[in-house]
């Protein structure tokens, strides 16, 4: 059995897929906030009294929170039930929910900034962007951009087609590998706002 969830948006979402990689589980929930809360109950539900071989965990971009949350589970049960864990491109994710060879992928990041790749025919085909939605804009030339930072991106450089939309594990193996085996460690692709406060 391979595990899949991931928690860098809005959406809580994890899957379940057997041994010839068909999903036989999911579940998506556009929550906003209580990742912490709702995922493992989620999990749980989905598995009964399997557990998994294999644990694919979203890795970022996204909620510096959500990430760590889905990080520090992956860890736990990677540990519990002796599996492999492997992270995955949570913007390769989102690109993987639509339909067209080459997608762009924005989601709203912090300080009126968007996190944005572009994926053509599930291969990453440029580096992750972190940057103001006219400097992104320029970054991409794929006529669809999904996700959260869809609209700002596409007004910003006036033409294409944005659809919000979110992260679903069901698509999770249709990653390519490169996507789906990277180290288990957040991708944050900016410094976090917090800063540790300099002694007096």
């Amino acid at each position: 059995m391979i595990l899949a969830f991931d928690t860098s948006s809005a959406a809580c979402t994890a899957a379940l897929f057997d041994g010839s990689g068909e999903c036989i589980a999911s579940r998506d929930e556009i929550i906003g906030r209580g990742h912490s809360e709702r995922l493992v109950p989620m999990i749980a539900e989905m598995l009964g009294e399997r557990t998994a071989d294999r644990i694919i965990v979203g890795i970022g971009p996204g909620s510096f929170t959500g990430i760590r949350v889905a990080i520090a589970a992956a860890n736990g049960l990677a540990i519990g039930w002796n599996a492999e864990l492997q992270g995955m491109s949570s913007l390769a994710l989102l690109a993987a929910g639509a339909e067209e060879r080459k997608v762009a992928a924005a989601i709203i990041g912090g300080h009126g900034e968007l996190f944005v790749q572009q994926f053509d025919a599930g291969e990453a085909s440029n580096e992750l962007v972190n940057a103001t939605p006219a400097a992104a804009a320029a970054a991409t030339e794929a006529q669809v951009v999904i996700g959260s930072g869809a609209r700002q991106l596409v007004d910003a450089r006036g033409w294409g087609e944005a659809r919000e939309a979110w992260p679903s594990t069901a698509n999770a193996l249709k990653l390519r590998a490169p996507l789906r085996s990277l180290p288990a460690k957040p991708v944050y692709a900016r410094a976090p706002d917090a800063r540790a406060r300099e002694a007096a």
